[in-house]
């Protein structure tokens, strides 16, 4: 979502670093290409105004500009303004001490708050809680049980309510349930609209008053643009929103809500929705996204995703297999189907220092991957271990196997021997930097 905005600020900061000496009229410059990105993004007008305001007071500064290192400086002014954009940062749900903790998910149709529900289920289950869920959404067709398909894949349990079909007798007897059943946390799915009305949140006014949730986060669509902050606006007016999660945050929109709701709400972004399936919820950190749109990466999320899909034992053999040059085929496929279980290849790339902004057209999508393991899966386990006895019979077969092309095979063999290699020298490399280590730190 924020590629082209990252892009720019890229575009903006080389511009500067071309620069001979840092002068106001060069930041003016810069500023006036910050201005135009943001807006672009669909950032709303009056945040957009500050935020430029607050950078140019502080960016020609004479100290910064008589400094040795001045265009780091105004990255970094830019870095801690849009910091501020989101004010103090709270990830996840609020602390609450009572039992069973109670969260409303309230927005506008259409918002994901269904998805999001369920996806919050799942997050909390890996956070080694217990959470309920149940929908109060009766209006709208099959709301029910699209809550409980999505649940059943997620493994969560659902408060049925034997067909009651009031509102907050759903709430109010999920709470019960929960309480008799040793729930930790109460998930509730309300209903929407396609536009706020007095109707729908006098219901929601009244499920709040009889289950006192600890949270009320409005789930916004961020490829809405402005639409979201407003209706994130009237919420918070209505019902005392204490958070947003952002849904559809992998779409390709420009972004503009993420930047704007915690300025003209007053509320932080709690969660965000990076994907499709259920685990693609994560708390919303916005260094973390600032540190990304700056082109500096996001090592910390990097790894948190690794360690999901790959235990610690398999990290350790792995290491150990190539310490002693014993990496096969079959380990190649393996890492690379954990790292495509680990999320989009670009959206990798983005967390990686340097790499944030891909070029658009440049093919990125897991096909590759997919193409990769059919390759070594169509050879025995032979070739996997030694694919020095490839002649031009076996790569025939392989490439008939995969539905790929003699070509293709050949470029994999290619490119897993360089691999080898370059593994080899860096162990070497390696040992002989710790021997060197071992010799300077004798006594003679």
């Amino acid at each position: 979502m924020f590629n082209a905005l990252g892009s720019r600020f890229e575009a903006v900061f080389g511009s500067l670093r071309r620069e001979v000496r840092l002068t106001p009229e060069a930041v003016e410059r810069a500023l006036r290409e910050i201005r135009l990105a943001l807006l672009e993004a669909d950032v709303n007008f009056k945040v957009v105004r500050a935020f430029i305001d607050r950078v140019r007071d502080r960016a020609i500064d004479r100290a910064v500009l008589d400094s040795l290192t001045p265009v780091q400086q105004v990255v970094a002014i830019v870095r801690d303004e849009l910091l501020a954009l989101f004010g103090e940062p709270r990830a996840g749900l609020s602390a609450a001490s009572t039992r069973p903790q109670v969260v409303l998910l309230v927005g506008l149709q259409g918002s994901g708050k269904t998805t999001t529900t369920a996806k919050l289920g799942r997050w909390l289950t890996k956070e080694k809680r217990h959470p309920l869920l149940v929908s109060t959404d009766v209006r709208r067709p099959a709301a029910i049980e699209q809550l409980a398909v999505l649940a059943d894949q997620a493994s969560l349990r659902v408060h049925a309510a034997d067909g009651n079909q009031d509102p907050m007798a759903r709430a109010t007897g999920a709470v019960e349930e929960a309480k008799r059943l040793g729930f930790d946390t109460v998930l509730i799915d309300t209903a929407g609209r396609l536009h706020v009305d007095d109707a729908l949140m006098s219901e929601l006014a009244a499920i709040r008053d009889a289950v006192s949730p600890s949270d009320v986060l409005f789930v916004a669509d961020a490829m809405t643009g402005q639409d979201a902050v407003k209706s994130a606006g009237e919420f918070h007016h209505r019902m005392g929103v204490t958070g947003i999660v952002l849904s559809k945050m992998d779409g390709d929109a420009r972004g503009g809500a993420a930047l704007s709701v915690v300025s003209v709400v007053n509320v932080p972004v709690a969660f965000a929705a990076t994907g499709e399936t259920l685990d693609d919820l994560e708390p919303f950190r916005p260094d973390r996204l600032v540190s990304r749109l700056l082109g500096m990466g996001d090592v910390l999320s990097l790894v948190e995703k690794a360690e999901q899909v790959i235990a610690r034992e398999d990290a350790a053999a792995m290491s150990e297999r190539v310490r002693r040059n014993e990496f096969t085929l079959a380990d190649l496929r393996d890492q690379m189907r954990a790292v495509s279980r680990m999320g989009p290849l670009d959206q990798l790339l983005g967390m990686i220092p340097g790499l944030g902004n891909v070029p658009a057209g440049v093919d990125l999508d897991n096909g590759a991957v997919l193409r990769t393991a059919a390759i070594i899966d169509s050879m025995t386990p032979g070739e996997r271990r030694k694919p020095s006895v490839m002649n031009g019979s076996r790569r025939l077969r392989i490439a008939r196997g995969s539905g790929t092309s003699v070509q293709e095979v050949n470029q994999l063999l290619r490119q897993f021997t360089k691999m080898r290699k370059m593994m080899k020298a860096a162990m070497a490399a390696g040992r002989g930097r710790k021997r060197h280590a071992q010799r300077a730190a004798l006594p003679w």
